[in-house]
């Protein structure tokens, strides 16, 4: 869907980004984040066309972004940090006016708003000028322009921003909604936004990518361990340390922990230099134990940003 190659932007002789390079598969929704400044909206921009890139290469849908910037287009929604409404237009009139320009025919037009009002939860709203929504309410426009013309790729920089705690429940619902049927990147320097929201990060900083994956790729290429919490019913007659002992025997297995015991009910956290759980669901059940539940843990992204960082100030 997304490749990028040795992507560099410089404004005169600052270097804002660059040199950044990765590719990413369509489908489900990317997280960039970062501090203020570390160059997430530089690269959202030029992702979006909004911005030439100084060198290097970018492809979105096998289209070369600076060869035919409006085929790209044709492909994206966007909505910058600012979304882009003229105040003196009604709801429904600024998004017929988007849709138009985005090329959707007179027949189709009309039909569209009103799906992405509903979808958006604007329909009480239609005829409302846009200077006297909320900043909620003015976010939710911005995204129903942004999908209009049904986009493959939906661009949202900082989408949560100065938003109240209700409203950013409200548009995270919405941005989980939207990634089922949108490939979807979203910046944000809040770290539960994007943890709660994408499948995968990319971490930028002074921009640099410098991490990238899902928070538990991110943490066992940092730590170099994969820790997987394991939950297995007991064969009758088994004793909790008689269990604990042959997981440790398994191979690749560096340490096991019990986290909880209930009856014949065991939950371990298990650490390992590789992703095993595959064979150590195995092992199990071929001794008689039944999994019922084998997840990687869940690792706190504050705490891996936090590391990051660290890492790359030291």
């Amino acid at each position: 869907m997304i490749r990028l190659t040795e992507v560099r932007k410089y404004f005169g002789e600052k270097r804002a980004l660059g040199p950044v390079s990765f590719e990413i598969p369509p489908g489900g929704a990317v997280g960039f984040l970062g501090l203020n400044g570390a160059g997430k909206t530089t690269l959202l921009r030029i992702l979006a066309t909004d911005l030439r890139s100084s060198t290097g290469e970018v492809e979105i849908a096998g289209i070369n972004v600076a060869a035919n910037p409006h085929a790209v287009r044709k492909k994206i929604g966007y909505l910058p940090e600012t979304p882009p409404l003229y105040r003196d237009m009604a709801v429904g009139e600024y998004l017929k006016f988007v849709g138009q320009i985005k090329g959707l025919s007179p027949d189709r037009v009309d039909n569209r708003v009103r799906e992405v009002e509903e979808y958006t939860q604007l329909t009480p709203v239609h005829d409302e000028f846009t200077q006297n929504l909320s900043h909620g309410y003015r976010q939710r426009v911005g995204i129903a322009q942004a999908i209009i013309h049904e986009p493959e790729l939906l661009i949202l920089d900082e989408p949560t921003k100065g938003l109240d705690p209700v409203q950013v429940l409200e548009l995270r619902g919405l941005i989980m909604r939207l990634k089922e049927e949108h490939t979807i990147l979203v910046s944000s320097h809040v770290l539960t936004e994007i943890s709660q929201t994408c499948d995968r990060v990319f971490v930028l900083n002074q921009g640099e990518l410098i991490a990238s994956g899902s928070e538990d790729e991110i943490s066992a290429n940092l730590s170099g361990t994969y820790r997987i919490m394991l939950g297995a019913r007991m064969a009758p007659d088994t004793r909790a340390e008689d269990l604990v002992h042959f997981v440790q025997g398994l191979p690749d297995i560096t340490s096991v922990e019990v986290v909880q015991q209930d009856d014949q009910l065991l939950t371990l956290s298990v650490q390992s230099p590789t992703d095993c759980r595959g064979s150590l669901s195995r092992s199990l059940v071929k001794s008689g134990h039944d999994v019922v539940r084998l997840e990687l843990g869940s690792n706190e992204l504050e705490s891996l940003f936090v590391e990051l960082l660290g890492q790359k100030v030291n």
